[in-house]
């Protein structure tokens, strides 16, 4: 890896662990959901520029329908408790269960598909689910605040439904242009979180603060648009799994971020599982397929 990869390689990683610090500070000033649909909403023009200047090719109609899952439960139901759950647990455990989704995946590809797994896949997953219970089972006592329950809960739904949503977009994920994809899956998910907003949040009495307006336009312009552009350029420069493994690096980089910004603390527990998870996401990336 050159330097000047090498160097992108740090700024993607950064600006993807942003990304839940982000949403925590913008969900503990705003109900979380209407946020991100705001953000949604925000980000569809800006997506669809961008796809312009990009000359984007339109997707095949038979493709429409896995954009449409990929939005639905890929973008809109990942982030979608992501973003509840951050206002209720720290950045750094959202970060760490979110990225439990390619075990989901590699689980969903076995189960559905009948795809055969390597010896070291099957390590690899069972070292991930090992490092989820190491989190999870020390919080599950008498007397657990429940508020930290739902927040885990949701973090863990959110990574199940974006594996749902990449199992069912991935056979058509290399003949898709990314910036279309990322545009069609904006807006389905726009559509998709908007309603929950409405039903399940009341009405913000005040809009929020000049942080938590900096940190939604940062998810939108820095992790919406430069993070996804930014992870395009590696996929030309980096093999595919080596560049999906760099998001392993998200929940400990998210993790300081909310140490040093926000005041967050974790468990011994929670930094002992988080290494085991991500000790075995890396061997299921690095298993042969």
């Amino acid at each position: 890896m050159s330097a000047g990869t090498l160097g992108l390689a740090g700024l993607f990683v950064l600006m993807w662990a942003s990304a839940f610090n982000a949403a925590r500070i913008v969900a503990l000033e705003w109900p979380p959901l209407m946020a991100l649909s705001l953000r949604f909403a925000i980000g569809v023009p800006l997506l669809l520029a961008a796809a312009w200047f990009m000359r984007a090719r339109l997707p095949a109609r038979a493709d429409l329908p896995r954009i449409a899952a990929m939005g639905a439960f890929g973008v809109g139901g990942y982030l979608g408790c992501a973003w509840a759950a951050s206002a209720l647990i720290p950045s750094g455990l959202v970060a760490l269960l979110s990225a439990t989704a390619p075990l989901c995946v590699a689980l969903g590809e076995r189960l559905l598909f009948g795809r055969r797994l390597a010896a070291q896949a099957w390590v690899g997953l069972t070292l991930g689910w090992v490092g989820v219970a190491m989190l999870g089972l020390p919080r599950a006592v008498p007397g657990l605040d429940a508020a930290a329950a739902g927040g885990i809960a949701l973090a863990l739904v959110g990574a199940l439904s974006q594996a749902g949503g990449l199992l069912a977009f991935a056979p058509a994920r290399g003949r898709l242009d990314p910036w279309m994809s990322n545009l069609g899956q904006t807006m389905v998910a726009a559509l998709a979180v908007a309603p929950f907003a409405l039903v399940l949040e009341p009405l913000p009495r005040a809009a929020p603060d000049w942080f938590g307006v900096a940190a939604l336009a940062w998810s939108i312009l820095v992790v919406g648009l430069g993070g996804y552009a930014l992870y395009f350029v590696l996929l030309r420069r980096l093999p595919a799994s080596t560049a999906a493994a760099l998001q392993l690096l998200a929940p400990p980089v998210a993790a300081l971020l909310g140490w040093a910004m926000l005041d967050e603390t974790l468990r011994v527990t929670d930094l002992a599982g988080g290494a085991v998870t991500l000790a075995g996401l890396a061997l299921l990336l690095r298993a042969p397929r």
